[in-house]
């Protein structure tokens, strides 16, 4: 297993190589020049030169990029352009508040897909079948900020039970922090369920075509046993796998989501970075991003292992 993990950290070293040349060189072409903004409304040239020079911009893009990862190895992801605020710990403040997101979002994605799909794979080619299939359509296809606006409307605004916007940190108010977190993961994990739905109604499907699942049957296990204990329990390989990179896309940042209920996550983080031109945090959180997404693939490589007695063996 040790071995199996060193291979796929070595095949994610390339990756991370690739991924922050592309972020590197693609913040390059976001419009506009910081160094006007930082420089006041008076743009002094004196100034403006001796910024261009502080931060390096002077050098060629390859002496620029060089400096940059070689920064970023030794944990320095250089200083905010915009609020002088070294950029790890930006990262550090916005990134508890995008897991505790993520999780949330998880936890209704699971309790609202996994259950359905399994319905749906007993109750194949019945009206309960056709209904959840319609309802993980449903999630597919009505837009995040859609969702997220309609429910501020009527849970927060007509109903007042859960605040519209805002956040509180789990450790200062964790029932205050639950309440504002709420209704944004569930946004996102409406999504996700339908996801999962489908997924886990195609697995259940395809175990309940094997023939251990016959002789269960002809055992005389009740239909609950065979279902949860030899069906449900195989066909988890591929929706355990499946959560793990999910969970990588959460933690990407739900832009729109994030906007529209005002949470300091990851994703206002980068668009207030983008509107601001504050490239120095762009470059940061993308690749903290790609680091997270990263490590998730792995988590699910390694899963899918564990789970799976043939994959080991093949080890």
């Amino acid at each position: 297993m040790h071995i199996y993990i060193g291979k796929r950290l070595l095949v994610a070293i390339p990756t991370l190589l690739i991924v922050s040349i592309f972020v590197f060189s693609l913040q390059k072409l976001l419009p506009g020049d910081p160094i006007l903004a930082m420089a006041g409304e008076e743009r002094d040239p004196q100034v403006i030169e001796f910024l261009r020079e502080k931060y390096r911009l002077n050098d060629p893009v390859i002496y620029q990029y060089g400096y940059w990862i070689a920064n970023v190895l030794q944990g320095d992801f250089g200083m905010s352009l915009r609020t002088n605020q070294p950029v790890l710990e930006l990262i550090g403040e916005k990134l508890p508040v995008t897991i505790q997101l993520a999780i949330m979002s998880m936890i209704f994605a699971f309790v609202i897909g996994v259950p359905m799909g399994i319905l749906a794979a007993v109750k194949k080619n019945t009206v309960i079948d056709y209904i959840a299939n319609i309802v993980a359509l449903s999630g597919l296809s009505i837009p995040n900020f859609w969702l997220g606006i309609m429910l501020i409307l009527l849970v927060s605004v007509k109903l007042g039970w859960l605040p519209a916007s805002g956040y509180e940190s789990i450790f200062v108010d964790p029932v205050r922090s639950i309440e504002t977190m709420i209704m944004p993961a569930f946004v996102l994990g409406t999504a996700l369920a339908a996801t999962l739905m489908r997924h886990t109604r195609s697995a259940m499907l395809s175990v309940m075509k094997a023939d251990y699942i016959r002789t269960a049957r002809a055992k005389g296990l009740s239909e609950r046993v065979v279902i949860l204990s030899h069906t449900f329990r195989n066909a988890l390989l591929p929706i355990v796998t499946l959560s793990a990179l999910l969970f990588g896309e959460l933690l990407a940042g739900a832009v729109l989501t994030e906007q529209i209920f005002t949470i300091p996550g990851f994703g206002k983080l980068i668009v207030d970075a983008v509107f601001n031109r504050d490239y120095a945090v762009v470059q940061g959180v993308v690749l903290c991003t790609a680091i997270g997404f990263i490590l998730m693939n792995l988590v699910a490589d390694v899963l899918y292992v564990l789970l799976n007695p043939r994959m080991r063996a093949s080890l």
